[in-house]
C-alpha cells in the first residue's frame, strides 16, 4: 500500500507519496476514552501513533508507542523533539461536569494546567505542529439560538464549561503571540463502547437491570447532539489533514438533536426491554436545556456525513451486552468480581 506523509519543504509542511504512513500523531491522555480511541482509529488508518499518559495504567493498544511522562515536565519536551509529531492530540484532563461541582479546583488543574504545559511544550519544541484540543459544548452553556454557531457567546454554567473556556482563551493566545497551530474541536454529546459513564450508558445500565422502570432525572425533553466517537475520530483525522494555520474553534457534532426520551426509547428497543420510562423533573446543575451545533464549518473542513446515531447507539449496546453476557457466563462458572450491572447476577 502507498501512504501519503508530511514533509518539510520550503518552509511549509505538504503531502508527499512514499511507503510511510501518512501523519505522525502524539495522543496525551492515551489511556482515556477519547485518547484510546483516537490512537486506535488513527492506527487502524495507517498512521503513526505515539501515546502519552503518566501512568501505564489501561489496555495495552497494538501498534501504538508508548511514553510515560507528565505533560508538565520537560521529558515531554524532549519527546515532541524526539518523535517530530504532525499533529498532537490532548486528550488528557477533566472529563465531567460533575465532578467540577464537587471538586473546581482540581478540575481547573487538570483541565487548564495540563493544556498550557502542552501548549507551552509545543510552543518551546522545535517542531510545530497541528495541535488539536477536544473542547465542549458546554462553553455555550443553555445557547439562546439554535443550531448554535461558532460565533455564539460564550456562557457556561458548569465550572467545566468555564475552565473549558480559560483552555480555548489559552489557545487562541499561543496561536495569536507565538505563532502554533491550534484547532480547539467543540465536541457535543460524544458516545462510544469504550464509555461506560454518562447518559447512554446509564440508560442501558437501566434497561437491563431488575428495577421495573427506567428512570431519568429531568423531564426527558431535554435535547442533545450525539455523535459516535469513531465519527468524531474521523474528523480530527480529516481536520489534521487540512493543516489549518492559526486558531480554529469548530463545532464537532452531528448537526441533529436528540431528546433524552427518544435515546431511552432507543435503547430500550435494542436491549429488547417493555420498561415504563419515568421522568423526575429534576434540574441537574450544569446540565443544559437544548444542544444542537450548526456544523457548517466543520463540514467545509471535512466532506464526510456521520450516519443516523441509532447505528452508533446500536454498535455500543452490542458491544456492552456483549460484556454483559460474558459477565454473566464467567459468574455462574464461579469467576469473581463485581457486576458491570446492577442487578445482573
Amino acid at each position: 500500500m502507498v501512504w501519503r506523509r508530511f514533509e518539510d519543504r520550503a518552509g511549509r509542511r505538504v503531502f508527499v507519496t512514499g511507503s510511510e504512513p501518512v501523519m505522525k500523531l502524539l495522543v496525551t491522555g492515551c489511556h482515556g476514552f477519547v485518547g484510546s480511541s483516537m490512537a486506535r482509529y488513527a492506527l487502524s488508518s495507517g498512521h503513526e501513533v505515539l501515546g502519552v499518559a503518566r501512568s501505564e495504567q489501561g489496555m495495552p493498544i497494538e501498534g501504538m508507542a508508548f511514553k510515560r511522562c507528565a505533560l508538565e515536565h520537560p521529558d515531554f519536551i524532549d519527546a515532541v523533539n524526539a518523535y517530530r509529531p504532525d499533529v498532537v492530540a490532548h486528550a488528557a484532563g477533566s472529563a465531567s461536569v460533575g465532578y467540577s461541582f464537587q471538586e473546581p479546583r482540581e478540575d481547573f488543574l487538570k483541565a487548564v494546567e495540563t493544556w498550557g504545559a502542552v501548549l507551552d511544550a509545543v510552543r518551546k519544541a522545535d517542531v510545530k505542529p497541528l495541535v488539536i484540543f477536544p473542547s465542549s459544548a458546554s462553553v455555550y452553556g443553555n445557547p439562546t439560538l439554535l443550531p448554535v454557531t461558532e460565533g455564539a457567546s460564550l456562557r457556561p454554567i458548569s465550572p467545566y464549561g468555564f475552565h473549558k473556556v480559560i483552555c480555548e482563551q489559552l489557545a487562541q493566545e499561543y496561536a495569536q503571540c507565538f505563532g502554533l497551530n491550534v484547532v480547539v474541536a467543540r465536541l457535543f454529546s460524544t458516545i462510544g463502547p469504550a464509555q461506560q459513564r454518562l447518559l447512554v450508558w446509564e440508560l442501558f445500565r437501566q434497561a437491563i437491570d431488575d428495577n421495573p422502570y427506567l428512570t431519568i432525572q429531568g423531564t426527558g425533553t431535554e435535547t442533545r447532539d450525539f455523535l459516535h466517537i469513531d465519527d468524531i475520530c474521523r474528523y480530527f483525522l480529516g481536520i489534521a489533514e487540512r493543516q489549518p494555520k492559526g486558531f480554529w474553534a469548530v463545532n464537532v457534532a452531528s448537526g441533529s438533536s436528540t431528546s433524552v426520551r427518544t435515546m431511552a426509547e432507543i435503547v430500550t428497543r435494542l436491549v429488547g426491554s417493555r420498561k415504563a420510562i419515568v421522568t423526575l423533573n429534576k434540574e441537574l446543575p450544569g446540565d443544559p436545556k437544548h444542544w444542537q451545533a450548526d456544523t457548517s464549518l466543520l463540514l467545509d473542513l471535512v466532506s464526510y456525513q456521520p450516519g443516523d446515531i441509532t447505528r452508533g447507539v446500536e454498535h455500543c449496546v452490542g458491544r456492552w451486552s456483549a460484556d454483559v453476557s460474558l459477565f454473566a457466563e464467567k459468574a455462574m462458572r464461579g469467576g469473581v468480581g463485581e457486576p458491570m450491572v446492577k442487578g445482573l447476577v
